[in-house]
């Protein structure tokens, strides 16, 4: 397997290819508005919805970055949870989650596309597995508010 191959695996898995962890996908799925606005108790706590506009964020900053676009929509860390404003309506939530499967499509399409000399490149490989690896941190985050809940399947 070539590097660009394993990296796309990689980035498949962390979405909607289930390996050794739930991917993003299954984390969310069937997750309604009020379920993904329900904050657990504790102060640095986000919610399902919050940490779903931080996956966002970077992944389209990172896609930007990839095909050479100029990134103006700069936030700072905390910010990027507040990417899109949450709401009880369960049409704004499939939006949100829409959008994390259109930047994901993006990024799997531009990464196929890219060549081993681009991966090493500005760091462009690591900057592709730091994205993987958080996206697997917060999918983690995600499934354990749903756990908190009581709103995760239990065949999982």
């Amino acid at each position: 397997m070539n590097r660009i191959d394993l990296l796309l695996n990689v980035l498949d898995t962390t979405f909607d290819k289930e390996s050794w962890y739930a991917p993003f996908k299954h984390a969310v799925e069937g997750t309604t508005a009020e379920q993904a606005n329900w904050r657990p108790t504790g102060e640095a706590t986000k919610t399902i919805w919050e940490n779903v506009n931080h996956l966002i964020y970077y992944k389209e900053r990172l896609a930007a970055n990839m095909e050479g676009r100029e990134w103006t929509h700069n936030l700072d860390g905390n910010e990027t949870f507040y990417l899109t404003e949450q709401s009880n309506d369960d049409k704004e939530w499939k939006k949100v989650v829409e959008r994390a499967e259109n930047v994901q499509r993006s990024l799997r399409q531009i990464l196929s596309k890219t060549s081993v000399e681009e991966l090493d490149q500005n760091s462009l490989e690591g900057k592709l597995l730091d994205i993987m690896l958080h996206d697997a941190y917060h999918t983690g985050q995600i499934i354990q508010i749903r756990k908190m809940q009581g709103s995760w399947p239990s065949h999982r």
